[in-house]
């Protein structure tokens, strides 16, 4: 099915989501939620297309910022899992998509791969864009290497090389926006036109600290396998520095986290409940420290620890943005996070200035969403 529309209303938009983007408390949504903020500051009209599972209400923080707001229920149907198809795309479709998105000519913005079932039931005939959150294949690896589950990590395996075949569809989007320079690099033959754009994050200042802080934090959400692996990794790492302390905030996982720290009482498990209360344990934090088994661009959690707190300690996967680098302390091994963190752990904090000017520039919402609209409005159907 083709269909056509008369009138496109100026700086109006269709955005396809994997999910409710409200709350903004884990990746991919914070990068839509504050995606939608930052287009709605410059006078775009959002219509907003969410497949959902779980996240059935739609906030008054997020009706503010769009003109409506539309729920789908997943279809999580197990036979979907035989088609050749990633299962995160199949079960993202739902027949009002269509008459939806038909009802208002504008162009259509896909919030990553799972969001584009809707191409396989109609060709659009108006600038189609592709924000490209993962090269899910390779995501699909990492966590297929660090899941231990039986039948989740053939699950995990599936999904690599169904996502391998369909990710080569890039050719189909009038543009590739992604939040990585790595992948930015990786899809350019995949794509007619690919654009890096970090990603969306809310923070609009770097948070000005004193030079002392009272701990290392790690913070993630433990139901991924990369953040498992992290976590116990840390806490093999602060093992061997008894006198300082380790606090693991997340909002799940205490039951992975707590046999392994029952004795070990410089290390503490800390349920995170409200956003506010991580921005009380980052403020309070004198080391962050962050690391990842998986190359995928800026971690958010970098750059929430980058404007909200103090020292970053992280391995060189969690930032493929040579700007951001300069921010951050380096290590990739056990030995070397025992060194980094006994070298800082009561080193003065002095670096505001820098930060500052760095991130302002690199990682500002307003500027970013800027080169967005400039890419929105010079593509033609």
């Amino acid at each position: 099915m083709l269909f056509l529309l008369t009138t496109m209303p100026n700086k109006t938009l269709h955005i396809i989501s994997f999910d409710n983007p409200y709350p903004a408390d884990y990746g991919g949504v914070i990068d839509v939620f504050y995606k939608i903020k930052s287009l709605h500051a410059l006078g775009y009209s959002i219509y907003l297309h969410c497949f959902i599972e779980k996240r059935e209400t739609v906030h008054p923080a997020l009706k503010a910022i769009t003109k409506e707001v539309y729920l789908y229920k997943k279809n999580r149907n197990p036979l979907f899992l035989l088609s050749s198809i990633p299962f995160g795309v199949k079960s993202r479709y739902h027949k009002d998509l269509l008459k939806n998105i038909k009802a208002i000519e504008a162009p259509v913005w896909f919030e990553g791969l799972q969001s584009t079932m809707l191409l396989h039931y109609s060709a659009i005939a108006v600038p189609k864009f592709l924000r490209l959150h993962n090269i899910e294949s390779k995501f699909y690896a990492g966590m297929y290497r660090s899941e231990a589950l039986g039948l989740k990590k053939f699950l995990y395996f599936l999904e690599i090389g169904k996502y391998a075949k369909y990710e080569r569809q890039l050719k189909q989007f009038n543009q590739v926006v992604t939040l990585s320079i790595h992948e930015n690099e990786v899809v350019k033959s995949w794509a007619n036109t690919v654009a890096y754009i970090p990603v969306f994050h809310g923070n609009a200042a770097v948070v000005q600290h004193t030079e002392k802080g009272n701990y290392a934090l790690y913070h993630g959400d433990l139901r991924l396998p990369d953040n498992r692996k992290a976590a116990q990794f840390l806490i093999q790492v602060f093992k061997s520095i008894p006198d300082y302390q380790l606090v693991i905030a997340s909002s799940n996982g205490k039951e992975l986290v707590a046999p392994l720290i029952q004795n070990l009482p410089n290390i503490v498990y800390e349920p995170i409940t409200s956003e506010a209360q991580l921005e009380r344990l980052l403020a309070n934090a004198h080391l962050n420290v962050l690391l990842s088994f998986q190359k995928s661009g800026t971690k958010l959690k970098l750059i929430n620890s980058l404007f909200k707190s103090r020292f970053c300690v992280i391995n060189d996967n969690m930032v493929d943005d040579e700007r951001i680098l300069p921010l951050c302390e380096i290590a990739t091994n056990e030995a070397e996070f025992i060194a980094k963190i006994n070298e800082l752990k009561d080193l003065p904090y002095q670096d505001n200035d820098r930060r500052t000017a760095v991130l302002n520039e690199v990682l500002n919402d307003t500027k970013n969403a800027q080169k967005l609209v400039a890419i929105l409005e010079s593509t033609k159907a």
